[in-house]
């Protein structure tokens, strides 16, 4: 039986009636190979990292892929919605309205022009700042009040060049940097459901 079969399967027992806190950390992204490795999918290969370093095996279920796992006491649930990116809002209501997970407990992790590449801003509420993905969710969840994870990728395009360079794959040298961002954004994703949000931002703002 695999983890999303458990997952979906009620148990009364009585050593399961305390309910673990659950949170909903969503990576934007598109689906499909030809966008894997591009830069408006950051959020995709953040989840990518943290289920690897955690042994984690996303499933498809519904509106996404799914996998989650625990820290100290706290759920974390990971969605990569495969609605595509102008739709993402509709995987992030179902799965907080499924896991009944307010939305003070969701981080959505996407891409970011306006910031420098490899910044991290950690946001408790914003604007879409011309994110579809994020336009999306505001739609549906009638709020821009939800906390976010923006990652920058940079401005870095001629006039005229932002869909090839949004959908365009990262610099060799960006590559390398990459890494060392991935291994912060776990630090920040189980800081955000242990520590909260405020000192998540303390923390890790300008890192």
């Amino acid at each position: 039986m695999n983890w999303l079969t458990r997952f979906f399967t009620k148990n009364n027992s009585s050593e399961n009636k305390e309910v673990m806190k659950k949170y909903l950390i969503v990576g934007l992204g598109n689906i499909g190979a030809e966008y894997v490795n591009t830069r408006h999918n950051i959020g995709f290969k953040v989840l990518d990292y943290v289920a690897q370093k955690e042994s984690l095996s996303f499933e498809t279920a519904k509106l996404g892929a799914v996998t989650e796992y625990s820290v100290k006491g706290r759920k974390l649930i990971l969605l990569k919605p495969n609605t595509y990116m102008n739709l993402s809002g509709k995987a992030v209501k179902y799965w907080m309205e499924k896991e009944n997970i307010a939305k003070e407990n969701i981080l959505v992790i996407t891409d970011d022009l306006n910031l420098p590449f490899g910044t991290i801003r950690i946001k408790a509420k914003g604007s879409d700042g011309g994110h579809n993905g994020l336009k999306n969710i505001q739609l549906l969840l009638n709020t821009s009040e939800y906390p976010r994870f923006r990652f920058g990728i940079s401005d870095e395009f001629k006039k005229g060049q932002q869909v090839d360079y949004v959908l365009g794959e990262w610099y060799e040298a960006e590559k390398v940097t990459l890494m060392e961002r991935f291994v912060i954004a776990k630090e920040i994703i189980e800081s955000f459901a242990l520590a909260g949000l405020a000192n998540t931002m303390n923390s890790f703002n300008g890192k």
